[in-house]
């Protein structure tokens, strides 16, 4: 083979390997599916059974926080959890409806703060559709309800005959720097209800399924 061949090969490799971090241990520190009513290290804590199972909520306009301690040496943070939006939440629109916005935020550090719809699609071939900034935060982007969801043909909370909103299930999953001993999970609202007789019962929000992992690398 050409030496210079050799060169250009082995330069290569070296750089690839300095420049990709492995990962050396992965640890779970928290686990919480909430079947157990286990609220240990969370404030403003309510479980609440939806769709057959145990969730974290229903909020409306409130919040919930999450302290872990004693986490291991680490250089990053995973944290994932399923977001259940619940009815007529109506994502970029103004007042008297919106927007409605949901933000989660670690260590007082904001990684979501974004609009929600679960709005359908209506006017001529179902052109206009009230429009949420998630995935992305608001007020910058403008997509189609439901955009980034799990699932979409979930009941809502108070079954209103004729509803068509129901409940939006969305995957969230973040992973960040982080080396502190602590760690601060804070998820809450902004919901705009200026119209409603009963604001739960027509927009909320719960999370089930929460799991935080360290990684070393």
């Amino acid at each position: 083979m050409n030496k210079n061949l050799v060169l250009v090969a082995f330069i290569t490799t070296i750089l690839l390997f300095s420049c990709k971090q492995q990962v050396r241990n992965e640890t779970v520190v928290y686990s919480n599916d909430f079947e157990a009513n286990n609220l240990s290290g969370i404030t403003n804590g309510t479980i609440t059974q939806y769709n057959n199972t145990a969730v974290l909520g229903l909020y409306n306009n409130s919040y919930f926080s999450l302290l872990v301690n004693n986490l291991p040496k680490h250089d990053l943070v995973t944290i994932t959890f399923d977001l259940y939006i619940h009815d007529s939440w109506d994502g970029n629109k103004q007042s008297p409806d919106g927007p409605d916005i949901w933000e989660m935020s670690v260590d007082g550090n904001t990684f979501i703060s974004a609009t929600f719809s679960n709005a359908p699609c209506a006017g001529g071939g179902g052109v206009f559709c009230p429009p949420q900034s998630y995935p992305f935060n608001y007020p910058s982007s403008f997509n189609n309800p439901k955009t980034g969801a799990y699932r979409t043909d979930l009941p809502g909370i108070c079954q209103l005959i004729g509803d068509p909103n129901g409940t939006t299930l969305y995957k969230i999953v973040k992973t960040f720097k982080h080396s502190n001993s602590i760690l601060i999970l804070k998820c809450l609202d902004k919901l705009v209800q200026t119209n409603s007789s009963n604001p739960k019962c027509d927009e909320s929000w719960s999370v089930d399924n929460i799991n935080i992992k360290t990684i070393s690398l």
